[in-house]
């Protein structure tokens, strides 16, 4: 049969349901409340768009927390090798870098945008740009819709709205009203993938500076909580950077519970404390008329060795032989967890994505049908799933779009 089809949301999710269901011979009209599809990917990966991630399907769930279960039959439909080969299609090479991290071979996000907008125009999907749906409508077992002035109906509908973070991209939230209004229940959103704001000036003094190869710890109320070991940033509000972001899911639950939330990195994590202090040892012994404050550019940064002095309340014209047992413990501890105390987080619209969303005890994971709304179908970040960063979050928006869009379409 051949089913009207109503997409609202033209990101990555909704490009791609869209032009799945067109394809299975749906006639799809796609909303999108921006002047144009795809704001939000085409500043993904700082502009680069980090589309997916090479990472096999077990180890891939695994980022994704509790709610890694629910995305299993949408990955197993389309995974990694099929965005490649779909971008490969459509004149788009792709290359992997650290970490697993999928990237157009052009850097740039815009060309993944003009892709999949093209893809889907390819297909016969009429996208129609600067329409904010107000509201969805059951009646005689049909879906109204409506935007501005205008009232459009559909057999299907697909929600491909987002989440709440970049606002200014056009995820703003709709998505959620839009679900509740057919009966779905929200799990409470909060930003997740958000730099965290610190207590103090530390991380001000260290503006810029960026972190390769450090253990980062997340400890909530004096227990581990997180771990990951990586990049990170410092910023005038506070801490940045992927092992932070990573972090900061966690983070943001435990300060909105108002528990004492903690970052701990450690600057040396291949060395064990007692090679760590070995390593002290023979640099002490060999440098021995040196400055404590010159022998410390051979163990960090130039920019940390001040706020290393003052923590550790030692001397940086102190030669190195005058440097006591306890001194050398002070340091040790302080290169193997420099601390910060999370105060708070920044806002919703720096998240990078969205915690929280449409309740997946409520949606089909085998088709992405709403179980509440029959003729609903749900996909991408208005659902209650998210990711590490890295490309994981992007690959389920596409993985639940094309899912969505290929039973939306009735397609066998």
């Amino acid at each position: 049969m051949n089913h009207s089809v109503i997409v609202i949301g033209g990101g990555p999710a909704g490009l791609l349901a869209s032009a799945t269901a067109a394809s299975k011979g749906a006639t799809v009209t796609l909303l999108e409340r921006m002047d144009r599809p795809g704001r939000k990917l085409r500043i993904c990966g700082k502009g680069r768009g980090n589309i997916g991630n090479t990472a096999p399907l077990n180890e891939f769930l695994t980022h994704f927390g509790k709610n890694f279960r629910f995305l299993r039959p949408a990955l197993s439909h389309f995974f990694t090798t099929d965005t490649v080969e779909l971008l490969s299609d459509l004149g788009v090479p792709t290359k992997e870098e650290r970490g697993g991290r999928l990237f157009p071979a052009s850097d740039s996000a815009q060309d993944l945008v003009d892709a999949f907008v093209r893809n889907a125009r390819t297909k016969g999907v009429t996208i129609r740009t600067g329409c904010r749906v107000r509201g969805i409508k059951r009646k005689d077992g049909r879906f109204e819709v409506s935007f501005g002035t205008q009232t459009l109906t559909a057999d299907r509908i697909i929600l491909t709205t987002g989440g709440a973070s970049y606002p200014a991209t056009g995820s703003t939230g709709d998505g959620y009203e839009l679900a509740k209004s057919l009966g779905h229940a929200i799990v409470p959103i909060a930003p997740a993938l958000v730099p965290l704001i610190t207590a103090g000036d530390t991380a001000s003094k260290l503006q810029g500076l960026s972190l390769k190869n450090v253990r980062v710890e997340l400890r909530v109320d004096g227990k581990k909580a997180g771990e990951d070991m990586g990049e990170m940033l410092f910023t005038h509000f506070g801490l940045s950077g992927p092992l932070i972001l990573t972090l900061s899911k966690a983070a943001v639950r435990a300060v909105d519970q108002g528990k004492k939330t903690e970052i701990l990195i450690d600057l040396k994590p291949a060395l064990d404390t007692a090679k760590l202090d070995a390593r002290l040892l023979r640099d002490l012994a060999e440098h021995g008329k040196m400055h404590l404050e010159n022998l410390l550019r051979g163990l960090m940064p130039p920019k940390l060795i001040p706020v290393c002095l003052e923590q550790t309340r030692l001397a940086g014209d102190k030669a190195a032989h005058q440097i006591s047992s306890e001194e050398r413990k002070r340091l040790r501890l302080w290169l193997k967890e420099l601390r910060f105390t999370v105060s708070g987080y920044r806002p919703m619209r720096e998240a990078i994505i969205t915690s929280g969303g449409v309740d997946l005890s409520e949606v089909n994971p085998k088709t992405m049908e709403s179980k509440v709304c029959p003729g609903l179908f749900l996909a991408g970040e208005v659902l209650d799933m998210d990711a590490d960063t890295g490309g994981f979050n992007l690959q389920a928006a596409m993985s639940t779009g094309y899912l969505a869009g290929l039973s939306a379409s009735d397609a066998p």
